[in-house]
């Protein structure tokens, strides 16, 4: 694999959504990329043509087999880089495992890939996805919510609703992140995301049931959400605190003055994003 000016970055979860439109960016800006895939069957077939088809792959693109249970299994992909972006995470919005035991996994998981990064001697910075989740349910009734809000555990608790095993591990989780890399010198920058709509759709697809959430999710398009991770880790001035990469159209706002104030700049407007979101859904046959 040829190296090049901007270094070797490690992407976890290369197959989800958010990380292989990072994975396509952070090659149009000319990074070697390793990234993560989870194979429970190392003589299983996965289809990742749709990551090795992507413009300069086959010269700069590196998959590595690794599991959030064995984090051992990171250390490969890791050594050597410069940068990480864990965008990897346990994912159960169904509460099919209780709330300890999916909180623990993804804090052990979180804080295993973090120490990793300290063991390379080689990465400068992390920059961890985190997700609105951990902002805005506090109930509060504020107006504007920022870096400076977590979700309250108990009130998500009490309102039993979908998905709140993963709300709450998500903000225990991105807490206890901040709190390693404090303790022991990790440069770790968070970055909010809200989910995209267009993916959201295909989610809740037949669900029916759902579809009651669909009327407060905060959109942003994918494209921002790559350059906003990737900004982070070029900007000098980004600090640990978390930063947004967000733009939200639906109380509470969301604000991302934090993020913009440090120079990044939105490309896509809501108009933008909504012509997308149709023109997509038609062709996948969602609408």
């Amino acid at each position: 694999m040829e190296g090049n000016d901007e270094g070797i970055v490690c992407v976890t979860g290369g197959t989800g959504f958010v990380a292989s439109w990072l994975i396509m960016k952070l090659l149009e800006h000319d990074y070697t990329v390793r990234t993560t895939i989870r194979s429970s069957n190392p003589d299983s077939k996965k289809d990742l043509s749709y990551l090795t088809n992507l413009p300069g792959a086959s010269e700069k693109l590196q998959i590595f087999n690794a599991d959030l249970a064995l984090l051992e299994s990171f250390d490969e992909a890791i050594q050597g880089c410069i940068g990480v972006f864990h965008v990897a995470y346990p994912i159960d919005f169904e509460d099919k495992e209780p709330e300890e035991v999916e909180t623990q996994r993804a804090i052990n998981a979180t804080l295993g890939i973090l120490k990793a990064c300290l063991k390379s001697n080689t990465v400068k910075r992390v920059v961890y996805t985190s997700s609105s989740s951990t902002i805005i349910l506090n109930g509060k009734g504020l107006d504007v919510l920022d870096e400076r809000h977590w979700s309250d555990i108990d009130f998500v608790r009490s309102l039993n609703c979908y998905g709140a095993s993963y709300m709450i591990s998500k903000t225990l989780t991105e807490k206890a992140a901040l709190e390693f890399a404090g303790k022991h010198g990790l440069d770790l920058v968070t970055t909010y995301l809200c989910l995209n709509f267009t993916r959201t759709i295909a989610v809740y697809r037949n669900k029916e049931d759902k579809y009651k959430y669909l009327a407060r999710i905060q959109t942003v398009h994918i494209d921002d959400v790559a350059n906003a991770h990737i900004f982070l880790l070029e900007h000098p001035d980004a600090e640990g605190s978390a930063l947004k990469e967000i733009e939200c159209f639906t109380p509470p706002h969301l604000s991302s003055k934090k993020l913009l104030d440090t120079g990044f700049k939105f490309k896509y407007s809501l108009e933008e994003m909504y012509d997308e979101t149709i023109r997509c859904c038609k062709e996948k046959g969602f609408l």
